[in-house]
């Protein structure tokens, strides 16, 4: 028999709780629901919590605060947004404080459904193997922190989730669109710098403090990690 998945719902609107509750109540999940975030992090630290979906706007702190708070507390569960706002400076805001997607309201409960399945599935996919390998590189999938040389490299959100596609698709170049689609999630814009801006944060970390860089830039085609023992 297969485990019921728990997702935990915060959302100050009474309505979308109900559309959502509703929906994923059929579908045979377990769905817990908290009005505002006082309790989320203790919530997940204590309970058996598989995705959580969370309003950008709550009262007293809003959604891209508590993931922070999720995040430092050191919760790695999954963190889908639901906001009204559908400005590109807040979608990549989220992204960038913790969350892993974000969907605007109003929505389609299938295309809701649609997204929690795909973070269900890219959780589960990871599992598996606690970390990924590569060249002077190891990183820890369950704990999400950068090994390198014997140093432990903490990592924000998106520097992981950017550093594990790299990693993924080692040897291989990834260019620019790729990253935008796989790591942020939505359509490419060629006008946006935020690949160019987090490769320079991981460079900080990844490569600065060593003798060796092993993050490379291919000009015109994008970016790579040598597969060999070192870059």
């Amino acid at each position: 028999m297969e485990a019921v998945l728990h997702i935990l719902l915060v959302e100050d609107n009474e309505g979308v709780a109900d559309l959502v509750r509703q929906g994923f109540t059929e579908l045979d999940y377990q769905v817990t629901w908290l009005v505002d975030g006082t309790l989320l992090v203790a919530k997940v630290q204590t309970e058996a919590v598989d995705l959580v979906i969370l309003d950008v706007m709550l009262p007293g702190k809003d959604g891209f605060a508590l993931v922070k708070d999720l995040r430092a507390a050191g919760c790695a569960v999954p963190v889908l947004f639901l906001t009204a706002k559908s400005d590109l400076e807040d979608r990549v805001r989220g992204l960038d404080m913790g969350g892993d997607d974000y969907l605007t309201k109003p929505f389609a409960f299938s295309e809701l459904h649609a997204r929690v399945k795909a973070l269900l599935r890219r959780t589960q996919t990871t599992a598996p193997s606690n970390s990924l390998v590569v060249g002077p590189l190891d990183l820890n999938l369950h704990e999400r922190v950068l090994t390198r040389e014997g140093r432990e490299i903490p990592l924000q959100n998106k520097e992981f989730e950017l550093l594990r596609f790299l990693m993924q698709h080692a040897g291989e170049i990834v260019s620019k669109r790729m990253i935008i689609e796989e790591v942020w999630n939505y359509s490419f814009n060629p006008g946006t710098n935020i690949v160019e801006v987090r490769i320079a944060a991981l460079r900080e970390k990844v490569d600065r403090p060593f003798e060796t860089a092993v993050i490379r830039t291919v000009r015109g085609a994008g970016y790579m990690i040598n597969a060999g023992p070192s870059a």
